[in-house]
């Protein structure tokens, strides 16, 4: 095992951000259990360092896999600032290149030890994914009041059955993976895209382990941008093929409940003489159906925009990697 790209079988993508104190127990454990999968196909770790502040960069350059092999296939990728879980894990994916990927945190709360029996039923199974299910959390009451209240806003808006969508402890397909481009909060909403995509997925139940060194990275603020994201999922899934529609469908009712109006002042003006220059409902009506016209005109807009995205239109880049570091 030479840290041959074409050889690999296995890559594993950890997005680390100030995990000092926790990288060498977590480097240890994967070791100890990607050396018995070994057999089955090389593999390679790479640590995505989001602009950590402390010295998780310092710690994952005294990583070692095996010296007496001379492996090189750990992988530091050097974000230049912080960007947040998602597009580390994004670049951590665009790297990556094994048939299959392993995410997981670094902050010990995943247990790289199922890892084998999520590996074992995605091939068991042929499903795309095998997404961890925290059964048993080990958060404080705060964290999993948050995460319950965003399963419930998950179910009405997306549908989503999968129980625990901020695990990130994963088993994915090379093809599934390269499908994704996410970002903001997008890490949580990465099972809903794929099924969107059509892409199968499984769940199984995971060790979840207390934090005991650090700080937790999640609270109210990501809850408030995780919402946000909901909303823009919702809406790709539903009409990412068909913008005009739902942009038209709200210019057609405003277009409607304006024209009513206005022939309603029409008549009055006709048959009853009202005056009309600073009459209210005579505004309102106008309005409304301005509104519609922007509406349809949004629509068409956001259509064009869609297809230019889908023609590999240029577009500026999310993240700047500052370097990237083979551990020898």
């Amino acid at each position: 095992m030479k840290g041959d790209k074409k050889t690999i079988k296995f890559s594993l993508v950890i997005p680390c951000y100030n995990e000092n104190g926790n990288l060498i127990i977590l480097h240890n454990e994967i070791k100890k259990v990607m050396d018995k999968l070994s057999r089955l196909g090389n593999y390679e770790i790479i640590y995505i360092n989001d602009g950590s502040t402390d010295n998780t960069l310092e710690e994952l350059k005294k990583l070692k896999l095996n010296e007496k092999d001379g492996q090189d296939n750990i992988v530091i990728i050097n974000l230049n600032r912080n960007y947040g879980q998602a597009t580390a894990i994004d670049a951590g994916f665009k790297f990556s290149q094994g048939e299959i990927i392993i995410s997981l945190d670094a902050d010990l709360q995943n247990d790289p030890a199922g890892i084998p029996k999520m590996i074992e039923k995605l091939e068991k199974e042929n499903l795309d994914v095998v997404a961890g299910w925290r059964k048993n959390r080990k958060d404080s009451n705060g964290v999993k009041i948050l995460t319950r209240t965003g399963r419930a806003l998950r179910k009405i808006m997306i549908k989503d059955n999968v129980h625990d969508t901020g695990c990130t402890l994963r088993v994915y397909r090379k093809e599934a993976i390269k499908s994704l481009d996410i970002w903001g909060e997008m890490h949580r909403y990465i099972l809903a895209l794929l099924r969107w995509k059509g892409f199968k997925i499984g769940e199984m139940v995971v060790n979840h382990r207390p934090r005991t060194i650090g700080k937790t990275k999640y609270g109210y603020s990501k809850a408030v941008r995780g919402f946000i994201d909901l909303i823009y999922v919702w809406f790709i899934q539903k009409y990412y093929q068909r913008p005009l529609h739902i942009f038209g469908e709200l210019g057609l009712f405003s277009g409607f409940v304006g024209g009513i109006i206005e022939l309603w002042m029409l008549y009055g003006r006709i048959f009853n003489q009202m005056d009309l220059s600073n009459n209210a409902w005579f505004i309102l009506g106008f309005f409304f159906m301005l509104m519609g016209i922007m509406f349809f005109s949004f629509g068409i807009i956001i259509d064009l925009l869609i297809k230019i995205q889908l023609n590999n239109s240029p577009y500026e880049k999310r993240y700047y990697v500052r370097d990237v570091i083979r551990v020898q």
